[in-house]
Formats: C-alpha cells, structure tokens, sequence
C-alpha cells in the first residue's frame, strides 16, 4: 500500500505529454519505479489509469510471453524504457503500439524484444476515479487560470498608475521623452474581476482538502507554480477541437 501511495504521489510531479497509439491521440504521464508503474492517460474526452505491482507485473508477463523467463525488475525496466521515451517524443520503429479504447477501458497493446525474444505487454486501464482526475486535471487548470488572471489584474492596475503618474508630468510642465501619439488611457478592463477562490472540495469536508486547496489557491502568485502536472495539458488541448 505504501508503494502505491509513493506511485500515485510520484505521478503527480510528471508532465503530460503528447502521444499516438495507431492513429489515436492522447496525452499521458506515466511513473515507473521497483514496486510497480502508474499509467494515466486521456483522450480529453475520458481518463483512463492503471497501477500494475510487482504481481500484477509478474502474472500479466507469463500469460502473454510464454516463451520469455526473467526476473519482474526486468519487465519492468523493458516497459519503463519502452514507455519513457514515447512520453519524451522519441519513437522507436522496433515498437509497435495500438490501441482499443472504449468509454470505460483503455487497453493499449504493445509488442517490441526482450532479450532477443520477441515481448508483448497489455497496459489495461479502467475509466480514471473522479478523485484522480480532479488532482491531475481540474485542480492544476483551476490553479493556472487564477494565477494568470491574479497578473492580469496586477498588470492591469500597473497600467492605471503609470497613467497617473504620466498625468502628474504633464500637469507639472514636464515634457515627455517620446515623441509619439498620446496613448489611450487605461481604464480597467471590464472582463477583469476580482473574486476569491471558490473552495475545492476534494473530500466534501468544509475543513479537509478542499480547504486546503482554496488557501493554495488565493496564496498562489505565480502561474508557474503547482502545474508541472497540468503545463503539458493546454500545449495538447486543440487535440480534441480537432477531432471533434
């Protein structure tokens, strides 16, 4: 148990990253370590995961490669090599991936070598919780969008009070350094809104999670921060505009 609570955490600092299984499209992110592998994957239209441990691994590996004997770190190492650099964008045409996907099972078919022998491996996911998709997905886009509009209204009232300023030079008899047609005044924009954080109730509890997760929200500054999960997502997001 606790091997896969370091997974699902360990899962949580990984990019998304772009990926095709056939002529499918998805975005990914994946985790493998000594005790197992996470798999979370998206066609931004369902969520897909699955956790695989060491006797998951080792069953899966006799039931589909008979003909293969070794050690479960050594599917593991085999899978970890052949999924990572797929996730980085480097393809390999000794691998072949497909897929069969329904609303609620992703199962992706992989066949590549091992040891001179030929390998095969089926990642088999079920629909994602909603708590997953909550953490990997809504939670990182909710924090991305305030802090974004935080430095807009930062930007925005920065605007407002160098037209002040410039107005206080002009009045005093102060000329202006550039030469060039009056800018038009900021007046605020009025798209821009200011309003706290609604709460995220992660576990319905008024001071669980979700608590917690609307302090981090109104504290946050800087939009980089807390998306390492989700900076990959809206690099992706035209994906599903294109194949809707």
């Amino acid at each position: 148990m606790e091997g896969s609570e370091d997974l699902d955490s360990s899962l949580l600092t990984q990019p998304w990253a772009s990926v095709c299984f056939g002529e499918s499209t998805f975005i990914a992110k994946a985790c493998f370590r000594e005790t197992g592998y996470v798999l979370l994957i998206s066609d931004l239209s369902s969520v897909w995961y699955e956790r695989a441990d060491t006797d998951v691994i080792g069953k899966r590996s006799k039931e589909l490669n008979k003909r293969l004997t070794a050690h479960v770190s050594s599917f593991l190492n085999r899978l970890s090599n052949l999924m990572c650099p797929l996730l980085e964008g480097r393809e390999s045409d000794a691998n072949s991936f497909s897929c069969q996907q329904t609303p609620s099972k992703l199962t992706i078919h992989v066949k590549s070598e091992l040891s001179g022998l030929p390998f095969y491996w089926d990642f088999h996911c079920p629909a994602a919780a909603v708590e997953m998709i909550s953490r990997h997905l809504v939670r990182p886009l909710i924090r991305m969008s305030l802090a974004l509009q935080y430095q807009l209204q930062e930007l925005a009232s920065l605007l407002v009070q160098k037209d002040v300023e410039i107005e206080d030079y002009r009045e005093s008899g102060a000329a202006l350094s550039r030469e060039s047609a009056p800018a038009v005044r900021c007046r605020g924009r009025p798209g821009i809104h200011k309003h706290p954080a609604a709460p995220l109730h992660g576990r319905g509890q008024a001071g669980g999670e979700g608590s917690a997760e609307a302090a981090s929200l109104r504290g946050c500054r800087d939009p980089r921060t807390h998306l390492v999960s989700a900076a990959g997502l809206l690099g992706h997001a035209g994906l599903s505009a294109g194949e809707g």
